[in-house]
């Protein structure tokens, strides 16, 4: 099955590609995953995951995990984790369009979450594990 993205302003979307600062970034989501804890003290578990490179269109670029004894909790926690990871976590998109043209986004959430900050090639994904409770 073919999925087709078209962005705002009406190209088609080929595929992503994500660039981001590694060493920040994992600091950036071990950070969460502590406030996470900190925050709702139920909360057993939780994992953030978001992928560097190539990113095919309808592929997963970001996981966030949390598990807990209580539905809304885990909700909330989720919440929270995805909203501060795209405002705190130094990574960028860009947008690559039939014909071999691409352009970078502005991430709204970074912009107004965060100081601007210089980016590198790092490795193909950034993953923290965090050990349950």
């Amino acid at each position: 099955m073919e999925y087709n993205m078209i962005n705002a302003v009406g190209k088609k979307v080929v595929r992503l590609e994500y660039e981001g600062y590694t060493p920040m970034a994992v600091s950036e989501l071990r950070k969460i995953c502590v406030i996470v804890r900190e925050k709702w003290p139920d909360v057993v578990g939780v994992a953030l995951f978001h992928r560097l490179g190539v990113v095919e269109v309808a592929e997963a670029s970001v996981v966030v995990a949390v598990s807990s004894p209580h539905r809304r909790e885990a909700l909330e926690a989720c919440a929270f984790a995805i909203d501060t990871l795209k405002a705190t976590v130094p990574i960028w998109k860009s947008e690559q369009y039939e014909g071999d043209t691409r352009t970078w986004k502005e991430n709204v959430e970074w912009k107004n979450g965060a100081a601007a900050r210089s980016s590198c090639c790092g490795s193909k994904r950034v993953m923290v594990p965090v050990e349950p409770k």
